[in-house]
């Protein structure tokens, strides 16, 4: 009994000890029990069974439960790229049923419970439209109808496509831009966020809706983008980074930084989101202004990781780090620029900054992690994996 007692206790020692050496190795700080399918696959469920309600609408869990036109957007394109009908046909028919807009085929950006306990368009510009959701459910039911082989998704794309086009799209110096939303001009200016610019969408828009000169606003985007890094705007210099908000003038075309409260020239919340456009933009089209444009553009990220081994979740426009916080989101759409650039930093980053934020244990992302960055997450690994296709 004592020889037996013996042995299991020498056997116990050499399981802690492997278990010592496995913490302090490079093996234990790397995930590597699934593939990017499961990841993907996985962690989609997981985010369903957090955030969608048996009724259709994505909650914004952080903010008071709110449902909002992108959260729609986001989980109509997840659907479609995870090969997820049912769920597809539940966000579309609640986006159809609650953000339609009266009088054009747009949607309001933003749903809720309202201080009078009712469910509805939240007042105080609830009704108003956001352009980059509006154009990414147009480009979800495109996709959708070329996956599954309905005809009626594509034709719900094809209401929606002349209303972005008359109300959420507008003139300024000669360019046809997308604008913020129906809200975002006067006769002077318009009010323009680049991370909502989707090149890769207007290209296939314009083989759906011939009428509108979808491809026209291709090249006054990408320049645009690149003044809009290479500007000063309200700092004294600039680091190549595009800001969340700026204005443009329709007369001459130059542009500045808003005078609207909380709308930032910040590479932020809102702007992270472009390399990561951009680079999809290069990886279905390969055009030249968008490799171009995200090698030439964001050095500075790649500067500040190379000297610090992380990224912050927001710096200003003249590339002064406003946080001491890292964003899974900041590190997810990143990846469009060092995937094209610094391909050695992008196979890290994804390993360190998603991988790692990835649970084997639940099949998802932290879930302490909000909405917004559990889908840029998910969007960033997929285009890593190059699991985004047109269909």
């Amino acid at each position: 009994m004592k020889r037996v007692i013996g042995f299991v206790c020498i056997l116990l020692g050499l399981l802690v000890g492997l278990f010592v050496l496995y913490k302090n190795s490079q093996y234990s700080q790397v995930t590597r029990t699934f593939s990017s399918y499961t990841l993907l696959a996985s962690s989609w469920d997981e985010y369903k069974q957090q955030f969608l309600n048996p009724d259709g609408r994505i909650m914004d869990l952080q903010q008071n439960n709110i449902t909002t036109s992108e959260g729609q957007s986001y989980a109509l394109l997840r659907s479609v790229w995870s090969d997820d009908k049912p769920t597809f046909d539940l966000v579309w028919k609640f986006t159809q049923d609650n953000l339609k807009r009266p009088g054009d085929n747009l949607f309001a950006w933003q749903w809720g419970k309202r201080s009078d306990g009712s469910y509805g368009v939240m007042p105080d510009g609830g009704i108003n439209t956001a352009s980059d959701a509006d154009s990414d459910i147009a480009f979800a039911l495109i996709l959708a109808s070329r996956r599954w082989g309905d005809g009626s998704y594509l034709d719900s794309a094809k209401k929606i496509l002349p209303d972005l086009w008359k109300i959420d799209t507008a003139d300024g110096a000669g360019s046809r831009y997308l604008i913020a939303g129906n809200w975002a001009q006067n006769q002077n200016e318009l009010v323009i966020n680049p991370s909502y610019f989707a090149p890769y969408e207007w290209r296939v828009f314009a083989t759906v809706d011939p009428q509108d000169n979808w491809n026209a606003m291709v090249s006054p985007a990408y320049s645009l983008l690149n003044e809009s890094g290479q500007s000063p705007l309200d700092k004294s210099r600039a680091v190549g980074l595009p800001p969340d908000w700026l204005s443009l003038n329709r007369s001459d075309g130059t542009i500045k930084a808003t005078n609207l409260d909380k709308l930032t020239t910040n590479y932020s919340y809102d702007a992270i989101r472009i390399p990561w456009r951009v680079a999809l933009d290069y990886q279905w089209n390969k055009d030249p202004q968008a490799l171009t444009y995200l090698t030439n553009s964001f050095k500075f990220l790649a500067d500040y990781y190379s000297q610090n081994g992380k990224l912050m979740s927001i710096y200003s426009h003249d590339g002064a780090a406003l946080s001491n916080v890292e964003s899974p989101a900041m590190y997810a759409t990143a990846l469009g620029y060092f995937i094209n650039a610094d391909p050695n930093s992008a196979a890290k980053i994804y390993q360190d900054k998603i991988i790692r934020l990835y649970s084997n244990a639940q099949n998802s992302f932290d879930k302490s992690l909000p909405y917004y960055d559990q889908n840029w997450l998910w969007f960033g690994a997929a285009m890593y994996n190059k699991s985004l296709v047109l269909y």
